[in-house]
């Protein structure tokens, strides 16, 4: 039980919510994006708390509250949108992307590199990490 009127279930991988006895929703166990969604609606209408979603799923409170403030600031979208972001290096995109990995091509260091174009020395690591630039050996 999420709260006293809203349980949830997991069976061969999908996971269904129940309100008052009745199924609601239910999407598939490893879908976080529809996780999110679901359960920042629940809270946003009234049948659970954020902090219920936390002990339930035992995910932190803070995390619960963060995803409902997205939720309220972007409806459903914030979670499917194209201008979803997770997982994405925010800054080593289009053309500073190119600069940087001629840079790199040119055997110019990370840090170096970092310091002439305003960006952290990690944002390469991640995009070397990623497979996004090549670094030369």
């Amino acid at each position: 039980m999420i709260s006293l009127s809203l349980g949830v279930v997991e069976r061969d991988g999908l996971v269904q919510y129940i309100a008052n006895g009745l199924p609601v929703y239910s999407h598939d166990k490893d879908n976080l994006a529809v996780f999110r969604s679901v359960t920042s609606n629940f809270i946003e209408q009234g049948l659970c708390r954020a902090s219920e979603v936390a002990r339930c799923f035992g995910i932190p409170e803070d995390s619960v509250r963060k995803q409902l403030a997205r939720f309220r600031e972007g409806g459903e979208q914030a979670f499917f949108g194209e201008n979803r972001s997770e997982n994405k290096c925010h800054k080593l995109r289009g053309e500073l992307a190119k600069r940087v990995q001629r840079k790199l091509d040119k055997g110019q260091s990370n840090n170096s590199i970092a310091n002439e174009e305003g960006i952290s020395e990690g944002a390469i690591r991640y995009a070397i990490s990623t497979g996004k630039l090549k670094k030369k050996v």
